[in-house]
């Protein structure tokens, strides 16, 4: 995931600097997959170093491990104290433990995992069903209620 600040939200197929106003990239996250390759990863951070990203964090889900790195003048160098690290231009602080890897918001709440967003969602999709349900019991049609 890249994130730039200064440029209109959406989906990118790829982040060009030269189209996005010559604004670089301000933070990084990537996720190691098995195909991963060691020379994938170097070639990235090379980019990410020449270009000027400000934060790169890499996250081994195999592992449970973390490793970030932050620009300081010209070269980003790696964050010596990751668990509990606070991104600075983020304010989303990271947590650690020998099972999870969490991210807390600035409010301090923590972010909810792709697996509790689907159940939440899951949860909302069926009293929405069943409200439905109800109304047409009534003989109101919820396809037919004006917005």
């Amino acid at each position: 995931m890249l994130i730039a600040f200064g440029r209109p939200k959406g989906r990118r197929g790829a982040y060009r600097q030269w189209e996005e106003e010559d604004i670089p990239v301000q933070v990084v996250f990537d996720i190691l997959s098995p195909g991963t390759t060691g020379e994938e990863m170097s070639s990235k951070f090379e980019f990410y170093q020449t270009y000027g990203v400000e934060e790169y964090y890499l996250y081994n889900p195999y592992r449970n491990n973390l490793t970030g790195w932050i620009r300081r003048g010209s070269a980003l160098s790696e964050i010596q104290q990751i668990n509990g690290w606070i991104s600075p231009r983020l304010g989303i602080r990271f947590e650690l433990t020998f099972q999870d890897f969490v991210i807390y918001r600035p409010d301090g709440d923590r972010f909810l995992s792709p697996v509790e967003l689907k159940r939440l969602a899951d949860q909302e999709r069926q009293r929405a069903d069943r409200l439905a349900e109800y109304l047409r019991s009534l003989g109101i049609d919820p396809d037919q209620i004006p917005d």
